[in-house]
């Protein structure tokens, strides 16, 4: 008999049959090639949607191409998959309503909104509207401030929320000095978004669940955020050394050539620390050294242009694509563990198996 994790994730009317959530990363490394593969394992597969008119430059206008882009991501990873598909849409992004507005217009099932607080997400639903939104958060009170928002707003509760701790990749929602301080262990933030939900959902009569993620690469790791009390976890680093994964073979082998003190944190020109792989572009960004720019695409409300040595974006692109002496690799804090590369099937194998075998002390965040 196959080996299975013993819980599924249920958000609304959605069922996945493993309480898995595979995270959107950007730029162009989760695409519909990763999020239907993870679909098909009872997973929920997203799509990230940062940069993503970069693969379809069918336009002048950068904003117009992300727009088809997406839809059409959207349409293949739906016309291959039965399971469940998702987006990743910062609400950072200069075009993030026009995102969300065709996303939902492609009948996606969850949208995943994080690098801020979306407050204004409900507005863009109809009455006929499936879509499930879910928004990416970091602090109990994070969570208590948007359930307020959107209930006093648009009487709408969210149908989940996805805590992100300071292991994770990419951009943080932390401080610098917060990032390795034990008062933010996603044992404790958990504990603390858990509680701050609790009079919402006795006075509605409905729970929101709770997805866990940040640093979160094994089997056992899933159990143990389980049996805490999350509803599932939201795993993205382990993804890319997939045979699935949208990144080019470069991009996933810097994660299986990377050593645990190759793993740092760097100050990302749109104003939050970041979590990647080190290597000799971010030496120079970090002597000083520039990597002069026009910005051509405007893509971040929050990026300071002005003063950034580099373009997140075309690093980020660069990066995707191999070319990683222009650019540099996102990755959670455990990246330094990938072995080699295997496919999606595999993968969630093993993870049921680690979830099988149980978990000791070893396996608690700090």
């Amino acid at each position: 008999m196959e080996k299975s994790f013993t819980k599924e994730l249920v958000i609304g009317d959605l069922v996945a049959k493993a309480p898995l959530v595979q995270g959107g990363m950007g730029v162009g490394i989760s695409l519909s090639g990763l999020a239907v593969a993870v679909a098909n394992e009872g997973g929920i597969g997203v799509v990230s949607a940062a940069g993503i008119g970069m693969f379809y430059p069918k336009y002048k206008d950068f904003e117009k191409n992300n727009i088809y882009g997406l839809r059409q991501e959207i349409k293949k990873a739906k016309s291959m998959s039965q399971g469940i598909i998702g987006v990743n849409i910062m609400a950072a992004l200069t075009n993030y309503g026009d995102l969300v507005k065709t996303a939902i217009e492609e009948d996606i099932d969850i949208i995943f909104a994080g690098a801020g607080l979306p407050t204004d997400l409900p507005k863009y639903l109809s009455e006929t509207s499936k879509t499930k939104l879910v928004t990416i958060i970091s602090s109990g009170r994070a969570a208590r401030l948007l359930t307020k928002k959107w209930m006093s707003s648009y009487n709408y509760l969210p149908d989940a929320f996805v805590l992100e701790g300071p292991m994770a990749g990419g951009h943080l929602g932390f401080k610098q000095d917060q990032i390795d301080s034990h008062d933010y262990d996603l044992d404790k933030l958990l504990i603390d978004v858990k509680e701050a939900l609790v009079p919402f959902e006795k006075e509605y009569n409905r729970k929101i669940p709770v997805i866990v993620g940040g640093g979160i690469y094994t089997g056992e790791y899933i159990l143990y955020y389980l049996d805490k009390g999350a509803d599932g976890v939201q795993m993205a680093t382990r993804f890319v050394t997939t045979d699935e994964c949208d990144a080019s073979l470069a991009f996933k082998q810097s994660y299986i050539d990377a050593k645990e003190e190759d793993i740092v944190l760097i100050n990302s020109p749109v104003g939050l620390p970041g979590r990647a792989i080190n290597n000799e572009y971010l030496k120079d960004v970090k002597k000083g050294l520039k990597h002069p720019f026009t910005c051509p695409y405007n893509c971040l409300v929050t990026c300071k242009k002005e003063e950034a040595p580099y373009c997140i974006t075309l690093a980020l692109i660069n990066a995707k694509n191999g070319k990683l002496n222009n650019g540099f690799a996102f990755a959670g804090a455990n990246a330094y563990l990938a072995k080699k590369i295997i496919s999606v099937k595999e993968l969630f194998n093993n993870l049921k198996a680690e979830f099988k075998n149980g978990y000791t002390n070893n396996v608690v965040m700090t």
